[in-house]
């Protein structure tokens, strides 16, 4: 069976806590809809963990342009589409995968006509930078051999769409029989890269801006783009936004500026 992880900035071993992702955002969500009740025009951006770096960057770039401060829930986009469908305060939706953009379509979260694909993604292997040697992801690679006794971690493969393209892409490679039983499950994908930072897994499966974002991790392999179903990521305007709010920082993240901003850390055009 896998190990279910939420890695933890300030915890060494977060294997056994008990307390859910969602109970989290959900928090977070409910603070920043108090800590701005009453303020006009906060856009409230509920976004896939791996877009932090650059969509923090964005975020101070629109608020040194407007004056206006967008607040950003970041998560595994499968909690965040169930967060916006119990009510939780969003104006946009932005996934890692469009099977959550679909599910949060398929029950009416979202305004339609505003979907749109914003940008990919490259699914890698990583490990610390104090190990050494490539791996080579070509189908039936000794991946089980080189973990050895250590785990594997990866967003959880049941819902987290880094651990969704990764399952897919091992079992195209014809390795996650061998594997499954060493993941360690992180309820998303910028936990899992903490648990290969840490040193705390020898290798993890995450997309390449997260690799690019943390230096205690290098890539030792690119899994093929046949792999897995390509990597998207699509935005959207909810139902319950504030159209003052999110249609200006809607626009904004899709301007050519951001989309050169996005690239800059290592996202693709979709």
């Amino acid at each position: 069976m896998k190990a279910v992880v939420t890695a933890t900035p300030n915890k060494p071993q977060a294997t056994h806590s008990r307390v859910t992702l969602r109970r989290v955002l959900g928090a977070a969500a409910i603070g920043a809809s108090l800590l701005f009740a009453g303020q006009a025009a906060a856009q409230q951006v509920f976004a896939a963990a791996s877009m932090k770096d650059a969509l923090d960057d964005l975020s101070a770039a629109y608020t040194k342009e407007t004056g206006k401060k967008p607040v950003l829930v970041y998560g595994a986009s499968s909690t965040l589409a169930r967060q916006i469908e119990k009510g939780a305060p969003a104006d946009l939706f932005i996934s890692a995968d469009q099977d959550w953009m679909d599910y949060a379509q398929k029950h009416d979260l979202i305004d339609t006509a505003s979907r749109r694909n914003l940008l990919g993604n490259e699914l890698v292997l990583i490990a610390p930078t104090t190990t050494s040697g490539d791996v080579d992801l070509k189908p039936g690679v000794d991946l089980d051999g080189k973990l050895g006794n250590g785990k594997l971690a990866m967003g959880d493969p049941a819902h987290v769409p880094a651990g969704l393209y990764g399952k897919a892409a091992l079992e195209k490679l014809g390795v996650w029989s061998k594997v499954q039983s060493k993941v360690a499950a992180a309820d998303n994908v910028r936990n899992a890269l903490l648990l290969v930072a840490r040193g705390e897994a020898p290798y993890g499966i995450v997309y390449k801006t997260d690799a690019n974002a943390e230096k205690r991790v290098r890539i030792a392999g690119t899994f093929p783009a046949d792999s897995h179903a390509p990597i998207v990521y699509p935005v959207a305007v909810t139902k319950q936004a504030d159209r003052a709010a999110a249609d200006p920082f809607y626009k904004f993240i899709t301007t050519p500026a951001a989309l050169a901003t996005f690239q800059r850390y290592g996202f693709t055009r979709p």
